[in-house]
């Protein structure tokens, strides 16, 4: 009998350890959140970037029934704040609003302080837009295949303006220039609208501005519309043809999603995957971004990295061959 109770009392004993377990790990999205959460952004307070977090946040905020506060952590082309995220608890409580330069930044920068895709948890790709290929009025080419006739015939002489080496709109001159075989000269400032404003008066022909910057040139007919760079025509400039349609597999848009450290559980990400898309699916917040040039998405986890890392592939190519260093 005291065998039996013995062996009783050990089988219960094992029992209950191996219960234990279960009940600790339990479901750890079950109070998530109980406490604000940051989404940091990498960028400036103003332009689209922080727009578009602070709108998500918001809402954000009243799916998840807890305060959602954006920071700006600006600086070294977002690594400064990309880093901050990658060094962050991986806890679901701070997040990172990224865009196009986290996978151009791969090949860029020499050294990057984390990995860019192991060191982050991809959440969802919540919106792209096209950016627009602009031109000087006078400038005697009014489409792509125009364009690139005019390049052979003056190998060198055209020049398009950017942001900066590295930059978005060089980027995507450079990925023209190699597809279309064409010598166009890159010309770099320092900021949007001393480009946008050699372009308007004649100093360089072309440039390729986001949307919003390139309205405010269009509107007035300072400049006049060649392109845009996505894989699809917009849908508030549906008679500008893609660079596709002549170059077939362009695809050059600005892009937003959200990640996490890498090592956040599983179900904390499905619930941030599900209250994100939720909220940019809604039609009344795609209408409000659609004024402008965004399309709202909202992806898979997976989705999202897979979009990432053949972003990575495409920019990587462009900024060997063309030899491109950060200034």
């Amino acid at each position: 009998m005291n065998l039996r109770f013995a062996l009783k009392l050990t089988a219960a004993a094992v029992a209950a350890t191996c219960a234990l377990p279960v009940v600790a790990q339990g479901d750890p999205a079950a109070d998530y959140p109980s406490r604000p959460i940051r989404v940091i952004v990498p960028y400036t307070p103003g332009a689209i970037n922080d727009v578009l977090a602070r709108r998500i946040a918001q809402r954000l905020s009243e799916v998840l029934k807890q305060s959602v506060v954006v920071e700006n952590k600006p600086g070294g082309g977002t690594v400064i704040g990309t880093e901050f995220v990658a060094r962050a608890e991986p806890d679901g409580y701070t997040l990172l609003q990224t865009a196009a330069a986290h996978s151009i930044n791969a090949s860029l920068m020499s050294k990057l302080p984390y990995d860019t895709i192991k060191s982050f948890s991809f959440i969802s790709l919540v919106g792209t837009s096209s950016y627009v290929m602009i031109a000087n009025p006078s400038l005697p080419a009014n489409t792509v295949p125009e364009l690139i006739a005019l390049a052979k015939s003056k190998p060198g002489q055209l020049s398009y303006a950017s942001t900066g080496n590295g930059g978005s709109a060089h980027l995507m001159g450079e990925l023209f220039k190699d597809m279309a075989k064409v010598d166009i000269m890159h010309v770099p400032y320092k900021g949007l609208a001393q480009g946008l404003n050699d372009v308007a008066s004649g100093q360089v022909q072309l440039t390729f501005s986001t949307y919003t910057g390139a309205m405010a040139y269009l509107k007035p007919g300072r400049v006049k519309a060649i392109a845009v760079t996505g894989k699809e025509r917009m849908n508030v400039l549906p008679d500008i043809p893609t660079i596709a349609e002549t170059l077939p597999g362009y695809d050059a848009s600005g892009w937003w999603g959200y990640v996490a450290p890498a090592g956040t559980p599983k179900p904390i990400i499905d619930k941030l995957n599900r209250a994100l898309n939720s909220i940019v699916q809604a039609p009344d917040f795609r209408e409000m971004f659609k004024s402008e040039g965004v399309q709202m998405l909202g992806t898979t986890p997976e989705e999202f990295q897979a979009h990432v890392e053949r972003e990575m592939a495409v920019w990587a190519k462009v900024i060997k061959q063309a030899n491109i260093k950060v200034d």
